[in-house]
């Protein structure tokens, strides 16, 4: 595992999961939101998105955490492990409320009211943006795919890892 993509409905947890991602295996996550997003909550232009995104992605080592549907395809051609959160919409809604008002890594200023077309897209996600997901993932091939429907399924995925790693290093003392 050195390239990897996290996807997932907004409030699923793909932040948080990359962090923990790192912890483990010290590959460095990338926001993708914080490429896009400035502090002023406005955006870059595609074109300085895409040069700053094809920087990321000639390194040896990489999370990539975000979906940016239009970059999905190219991400996925680069990657060798893909995690998709793919967890039920009341789990994301709950998650977005969980953040509001709170200071985050992957996000240049702090979410203090609802945007409520920011939650229409979250609604609609599971019939407008998880379909080309799933067609985009059932047609990659020789990628390590991790599709976890709940968060404990996540977390136990991350706990495994972290006890491999763990036997990994001490193997080596």
């Amino acid at each position: 595992m050195k390239k990897v993509i996290v996807l997932g409905c907004p409030g699923s947890g793909k932040s948080t999961f990359s962090r923990k991602l790192n912890s483990i295996t010290r590959i460095p996550v990338i926001y993708l939101d914080m490429m896009f997003h400035r502090a002023d909550k406005t955006t870059c232009s595609a074109e300085e998105f895409n040069h700053s995104l094809a920087k990321v992605m000639k390194q040896d080592k990489w999370i990539l955490d975000g979906n940016y549907g239009r970059t999905i395809q190219v991400r996925l051609e680069q990657c060798d492990t893909v995690f998709w959160l793919d967890y039920p919409l009341e789990i994301c809604l709950q998650g977005i409320e969980a953040r509001r008002g709170k200071p985050r890594v992957d996000m240049p200023w702090i979410e203090t009211e609802p945007d409520e077309e920011f939650i229409n897209y979250v609604k609609n996600f599971q019939q407008d943006i998880r379909p080309k997901m799933k067609s985009l993932l059932e047609q990659t091939i020789e990628k390590e795919i991790h599709i976890f429907t709940a968060r404990e399924q996540a977390d136990l995925y991350l706990n495994k890892l972290q006890e491999k790693e763990l036997i990994s290093f001490t193997e080596g003392i």
